[in-house]
């Protein structure tokens, strides 16, 4: 593996064995529904609190990646999860019920590409065989949690997002699969100096920006050389600065990006700017991206996954939106 200002290359093959997805009822009916592996139809997922419906999500999202491929819980050697509950406890239960060794990751919504880019790094330094990364998030915990519980009503501004309820589990192996993880770069934390926690895609946008044209520079590529490049969950009004920082450096977005929590909802969904959470962007690329590339309607494809690094306490203490984006390259290979 050679770390180039911030950029991985990983010298030995790190390949995609499985990944399995769970989603809420609103997820479900959306137009992904059809791409994730288990959706739910109520939003407590048969329990009784919110925190314990966002561990059935992960358990059944991790449940559905083991069953994919017949692989056995002590047949992976690290588990590395992370969530937006606090303290990460979610993961750190469903850590318990697997009984395998444990790293707790968080990055906020930039969450599920760094339990990838961390598990590769163990494959990539022939440190384990197989890795299961997982990542999720729910409507009803972390709403309470930053904004406010859903029973204050609070009426939300149109650019807010919408928490997605989800969870996405994949498993990193030595062992040769289509899709292979060829690069990534790690981000840097970035403050523009906003603390609406309900604008987080515009806080989150000039991280996104940051760690693309990173990677562009560093590796002497192009946005043309991926056939999608997609953000993590930056929404309608985020993806559009995002798009407006890349233009002011001379990059050109094409009709060859996306981003997660545009694409989780419909328009009739009313999710205001679209999903946020790091069940956002777990439970579409987990999902519905990895879908597309071993349908082999997607070779190269760059996830940059996008986090606001805010808490509870910073939110009501009125600070300003710390952001990250962690990218990641995945490439279908022929066998």
């Amino acid at each position: 593996m050679g770390l180039m200002h911030r950029v991985l290359h990983f010298s030995e093959p790190v390949y995609v064995e499985s990944s399995g997805t769970a989603v809420g009822p609103k997820e479900g009916r959306g137009p992904l529904g059809r791409s994730f592996d288990y959706h739910y139809d109520d939003l407590r997922c048969g329990e009784k609190s919110w925190e314990l419906a966002e561990q059935a999500l992960m358990r059944m999202a991790v449940k559905q990646c083991l069953e994919k491929k017949h692989i056995t819980a002590d047949a992976i050697d690290l588990f590395i999860a992370g969530d937006l509950n606090n303290q990460t406890t979610v993961s750190s239960y469903v850590a318990t019920e697997l009984k395998l060794p444990f790293l707790g990751s968080y990055s906020a919504c930039a969450t599920s590409i760094e339990t990838l880019l961390l598990g590769s790094v163990w494959i990539n330094g022939g440190f384990a065989d197989r890795v299961l990364c997982a990542a999720s998030s729910h409507y009803g915990v972390c709403e309470k949690q930053f904004r406010y519980p859903t029973e204050f009503a609070f009426q939300k501004q149109e650019n807010a997002q919408t928490t997605v309820t989800g969870a996405g589990a994949l498993v990193l192996s030595k062992r040769k699969s289509p899709i292979q993880v060829t690069g990534a770069t790690i981000g840097r934390v970035v403050d523009f100096g906003l603390s609406n926690p309900h604008q987080l895609g515009a806080a989150m946008a000039p991280a996104a920006a940051e760690t693309t044209m990173a990677f562009l520079n560093k590796t002497d590529q192009s946005v043309n050389d991926f056939d999608l490049i997609v953000t993590g969950d930056l929404g309608k009004s985020g993806s559009e600065i995002f798009r407006k920082l890349l233009r002011e450096q001379d990059v050109l977005l094409s009709k060859g990006y996306e981003d997660c929590g545009v694409m989780i909802y419909g328009n009739d969904q009313k999710a205001f700017a679209g999903g946020s959470g790091a069940g956002c962007s777990a439970s579409v690329i987990f999902g519905h991206i990895m879908n597309e590339m071993l349908a082999g309607s997607l070779k190269k494809v760059m996830v940059i996954a996008t986090g606001a690094l805010l808490s509870s306490i910073t939110v009501q203490q009125k600070k300003t939106i710390p952001a990250i984006a962690h990218a990641i390259v995945l490439e279908r290979r022929k066998l």
